[in-house]
């Protein structure tokens, strides 16, 4: 069994020593994360050594379900173990400089997860630690969600090249992270907000930039309609994202004509996805009718995001030694 994992999980090798940023993943590299997914996903039990002795450190400075569950589940499943750092109060790097926090984790662990507000904290914790680090989210990106996300897609169409994904809402984290790795796979991201809502333009030129060579587009614009039109994807996210607490009420009022409603579904392709990273506030940016319609794949995504993090943690850590 042992020679047979080790053959069946060293078949590849990702280019990068951490996953930081969407843009860091190679189209070569996405294969192989949404092939062994596929493989983890359909025999769990041939990969419950892969990482055996091998323990992962987990720090979050913001609450968790799916994330935390998956991460603790997957790397148990694999045979490894999890410790859990919640960092809510002090914050990383408050009560200890993060580049301490990095080389004393290096000695302890094989692997770390980070789930912060500040983007440059996980570039911290990456440049000092001799370790794979793992973006869990961070103000920039969500990678591990998009990568759930896209191998949803890859198991619902066969293949995501030549999709459309439309993303309404807010121009955060998981929509920077949709429209990179969409651009990379050769999906076209339609992203619709309201004014002043919009993704970062720098990160709306780079998808572009990577789109031109995958031959499909990446758009913004304020008109969810025009957005969803074709779509065989529609997303959507919070209004009110973790630590914007205090402008609920505003978000609320501007963002309400960006709802997903069953009317705003009839305009993308027939049968099309809706799609959701969760949490929901259902009745917000997602009516009941439309996340709860067989044209719902959120539990999918959600299941997903085990998989897709136990073969990223596999090619990470079982790389490292």
């Amino acid at each position: 069994m042992a020679a047979m994992v080790s053959m069946m999980t060293k078949a590849g090798k990702l280019s990068v020593e951490d996953l930081l940023s969407d843009q860091d993943l190679t189209h070569h590299d996405l294969q192989l994360l949404f092939d062994l997914s596929e493989r983890v996903k359909a025999a769990p039990a041939n990969y419950a050594h892969a990482l055996r002795g091998k323990q992962l450190a987990m720090i979050f400075e913001k609450p968790s379900l799916r994330t935390r569950t998956t991460f603790e589940v997957g790397i148990t499943s694999l045979g490894g173990f999890a410790v859990y750092l919640e960092h809510t109060k002090p914050r990383l790097g408050e009560r200890e400089a993060i580049k301490d926090i990095a080389r004393n984790l290096e000695r302890w662990v094989h692997g770390v997860v980070a789930r912060t507000f500040a983007h440059e904290s996980v570039l911290e914790l990456a440049a000092n630690a001799s370790i794979p680090v793992i973006n869990a989210l961070t103000d920039l990106y969500h990678p591990c969600q998009a990568l759930a996300d896209y191998f949803t897609l890859h198991e619902k169409y066969g293949n995501v090249k030549g999709l459309k994904l439309a993303f309404v809402g807010d121009g955060n984290n998981v929509c920077h992270s949709l429209m990179i790795l969409g651009a990379k796979l050769g999906v076209s991201v339609s992203v619709a907000t309201p004014p002043g809502y919009e993704p970062r333009p720098e990160l709306v030129e780079a998808a572009r930039a990577i789109a031109l060579g995958t031959g499909v587009s990446v758009g913004a614009s304020h008109d969810p309609r025009q957005a969803v039109a074709g779509a065989q994807a529609v997303y959507t996210d919070v209004w009110t994202s973790m630590g914007q607490e205090h402008a609920a009420h505003l978000r609320n009022q501007v963002f309400a004509p960006y709802r997903i409603t069953r009317d705003l579904m009839a305009a993308a392709e027939p049968g099309a996805a809706f799609m959701h990273c969760l949490p929901a506030h259902r009745g917000q940016e997602v009516t009941d009718e439309v996340i709860d319609s067989p044209q719902s794949v959120v539990y999918d995504q959600a299941e997903n995001r085990l998989h897709a993090q136990k073969a990223l943690m596999i090619l990470l850590m079982q790389a490292g030694g």
